[in-house]
């Protein structure tokens, strides 16, 4: 089956959609939320939660925007991220003051924020695709770099070097040492 009727399926809510999301994209969302989550019960019910996303969520895939995967990698690890968080703050949680500020940004926040966001995505957009490929792997997927130097036939110490070199290069694109 492939991704447009897997797709459909979810679309018109047919439960074979979910069977077939996680028989064909299951090792793909496992993979992204393997290191997020060290648990494996947290890892499955991450999982599960993610699919549950996708179900809930199919309506705003819009395949003009970007590809299946992209949309599907986006939700499992922004989820994982999320069920991470979640556990972490429910697990030392204590009585939050009702006094606190508000979490969310002012609209000069917000556009700041997207202003970086779009600075880092075209200083990455200058890269190799074997230099995006490998910051994107350490720090959006947040692999340990023994893996990403098994899958991409590189040693360790390599994998390293080669990533302290992009950052100093993305460092000097952005604007140097003050650019947060």
């Amino acid at each position: 089956m492939n991704e447009l009727e897997i797709v459909e399926l979810l679309l018109q809510k047919d439960e074979k959609g979910m069977s077939e999301l996680l028989i064909h994209y299951g090792p793909l969302m496992r993979y992204i939320i393997a290191p997020i989550l060290p648990n494996a019960q947290d890892r499955e019910d991450c999982l599960s939660e993610c699919a549950m996303q996708v179900w809930k969520k199919i309506e705003k895939f819009d395949s003009r925007r970007g590809g299946w995967s992209a949309w599907l990698t986006a939700i499992t690890r922004n989820h994982a991220l999320n069920f991470r968080r979640n556990t972490t703050v429910h697990s030392s949680a204590e009585d939050i003051s009702s006094e606190l500020p508000s979490p969310e940004l002012s609209p000069e926040e917000q556009i700041i924020r997207q202003e970086r966001q779009d600075a880092v995505r075209r200083a990455l957009d200058r890269l190799s695709y074997k230099d995006r490929t490998l910051f994107y792997r350490k720090y959006y997927y947040m692999q340990p770099s023994a893996q990403i130097a098994s899958e991409m036939g590189m040693t360790e110490r390599a994998v390293e070097g080669k990533l302290y070199r992009i950052k100093i290069k993305l460092r000097k694109t952005l604007g140097g040492e003050g650019y947060e």
